[in-house]
């Protein structure tokens, strides 16, 4: 692990929480964008080396709506940085760990990411970012 990418926090009013994030707490605002796939509009907010990524669902079918429903609003993930997804996975894999991807995807920025399943996590999703790019993203 390099570092904590960030921890996503599932949100019912993105404006609402920028006002204590943005607003009051002085986090810069690095990117907002929609992830059609996914369902989310997302706005990432520097903190240090780390990112807070807040969470707003754009469908009702979307994983951040059901979790809004059962959960309310909250942290939602933790997103660790990795040098490369795929032997991480195979190794979580090696022990037994549940993967909600198997294989990686492409965010919304070019880089490979990964879900493990918070059954075997003791209830944390957590995701698994490429620190670097792939190339013909950039």
């Amino acid at each position: 692990m390099n570092k904590i990418a960030h921890v996503g926090v599932a949100v019912k009013d993105l404006d609402a929480a920028l006002a204590l994030f943005r607003d009051t707490l002085g986090l810069r605002v690095e990117y907002r964008r929609v992830v059609p796939d996914q369902g989310v509009e997302i706005v990432g907010l520097r903190v240090g080396e780390s990112e807070i990524e807040l969470l707003r669902p754009t469908s009702d079918a979307s994983t951040v709506a059901r979790f809004l429903e059962k959960r309310g609003e909250g942290i939602h993930h933790i997103c660790f940085e990795v040098d490369d997804v795929e032997a991480t996975l195979r190794a979580l894999e090696a022990h037994g760990y549940e993967l909600i991807d198997k294989t990686p995807r492409v965010g919304s920025d070019g880089r490979k990411l990964a879900f493990v399943h918070p059954k075997g996590t003791h209830g944390v999703l957590i995701e698994f970012y490429e620190k670097k790019p792939l190339a013909d993203s950039q």
